[in-house]
């Protein structure tokens, strides 16, 4: 364990998929693989990383999650799987291009949300309510952890609402916090507190530009 740093978890997105490059919406639903691109930036966060003593690699239960931090789970570090930190259900937009009509829907409903309008959501999809309350599941469940250093690797809506959880935060507040594929977001935990360190680092992909 190590004993002599506050409890720290790198919580990074998932790299890219074809559905990414394309602009089709995954969600929760759709099990898509890296791509090439993908398959890069995993190997570059690695690259970066590797030197890092994690006690323990947490995904969510789809494989992009999985193929990120493959080289990790190579290196023989303990992994877990959590269904709470999967993509958002987003209903019938699953699988569809995102055309103009798709992203106007998007807009208004992410708006409602920054509103407080937190139960509206996608046709057939899952409100900000319900993801909110699964992924405060998985936050408490990091915050009762005796480990200091975990690597922890979801999705872009999900990632939004857990650090809202995480700081705290009213939930209108998760639209602000964007993520790149295979970006990094550092948070520390002190005096019962998680605060962020470091927002959405892409250092490790400097020599894919």
């Amino acid at each position: 364990m190590n004993e002599h740093i506050p409890k720290t978890i790198y919580l990074i997105r998932h790299g890219e998929t074809e559905y990414n490059k394309q602009g089709i919406i995954q969600g929760g639903t759709i099990d898509a693989g890296l791509n090439e691109t993908g398959i890069l930036q995993a190997r570059a966060f690695w690259n970066l990383y590797n030197d890092l003593k994690f006690e323990a690699v947490l995904t969510s239960r789809l494989k992009r999650t999985h193929q990120t931090v493959r080289h990790f789970l190579d290196a023989g570090i303990p992994w877990e799987q959590f269904a709470e930190i999967n993509e958002m259900n987003w209903g019938a937009r699953e699988g569809r291009p995102s055309t103009p009509e798709l992203i106007a829907e998007y807009e208004e409903i992410k708006a409602s949300w920054s509103s407080g309008s937190y139960d509206v959501r996608a046709h057939g999809g899952e409100s900000a309510s319900e993801l909110f309350q699964r992924v405060s599941i998985f936050v408490d469940h990091i915050r009762r952890r005796q480990e200091n250093l975990l690597l922890v690797c979801s999705h872009g809506r999900a990632m939004s609402a857990m650090i809202s959880a995480f700081l705290a935060e009213p939930l209108s507040e998760m639209n602000k916090y964007r993520h790149d594929n295979t970006g990094l977001w550092v948070l520390r935990y002190q005096d019962e507190t998680f605060r962020v360190v470091r927002e959405n680092s892409t250092d490790h992909l400097i020599n894919l530009l």
